[in-house]
């Protein structure tokens, strides 16, 4: 079984840190678990009783194979023990990383007001360079790394949702969204 993904030191540093975020912790544990959530659930199936049946391969199978169902007991384990407990760690990162987003201190205002100043005051001969009047501010850090969250969170509902669909289609929990389940898991997981 696979384990769930572990929580990185989580610092502003982190966040700004477009490749330690995006491929370095989240492509990671999205491959992990939720790239590979087929293989995860096959896995949970426990062998056929009866042995192999040489009869099974005589003839071409031109439809799939009905697929063994999973024990509920182990499913339930694997939701959460190894499902859950990486969404929760991705969220804690993306909501940590939202608060440094927020965080009005961020020492690149002051270049980047510094910088408007100084170009305001630039004397601009368009004869010479056409382009020179257009002025392109940077985009600050924070408003840069907002921007990426929403976008990480957008990508997250995708996935999950995408994940949830296999895990109740093998495990049983038709009528369930995911944002439901994963509700109840964090409030039976508060008590503990």
């Amino acid at each position: 079984m696979s384990q769930p993904s572990n929580k990185p030191a989580l610092t502003p540093q982190f966040c700004f840190n477009e490749t330690a975020l995006r491929v370095d912790f989240l492509r990671l544990s999205r491959a992990t678990i939720d790239d590979s959530i087929i293989q995860n659930l096959n896995a949970l199936v426990t062998p056929a009783r009866e042995g192999f049946d040489p009869s099974s391969t005589a003839e071409r199978q031109v439809q799939p194979a009905r697929r063994r169902p999973i024990d509920p007991a182990t499913c339930q384990g694997f939701k959460e023990k190894v499902l859950f407990q990486s969404w929760q760690t991705r969220s804690d990162v993306l909501n940590y990383c939202a608060g440094v987003a927020l965080d009005p201190t961020d020492p690149d205002l002051v270049l980047r007001k510094a910088e408007t100043a100084k170009d305001r005051e630039r004397v601009i001969d368009e004869r010479l360079d056409p382009y020179s009047g257009r002025f392109f501010p940077r985009e600050a850090r924070t408003e840069s790394l907002g921007n990426l969250i929403r976008n990480e969170r957008g990508v997250e509902g995708i996935i999950r949702a995408r994940t949830w669909g296999l895990v109740t289609e093998r495990c049983g929990d038709v009528g369930v969204r995911w944002e439901e389940a994963l509700n109840r898991w964090r409030e039976s997981t508060e008590g503990r």
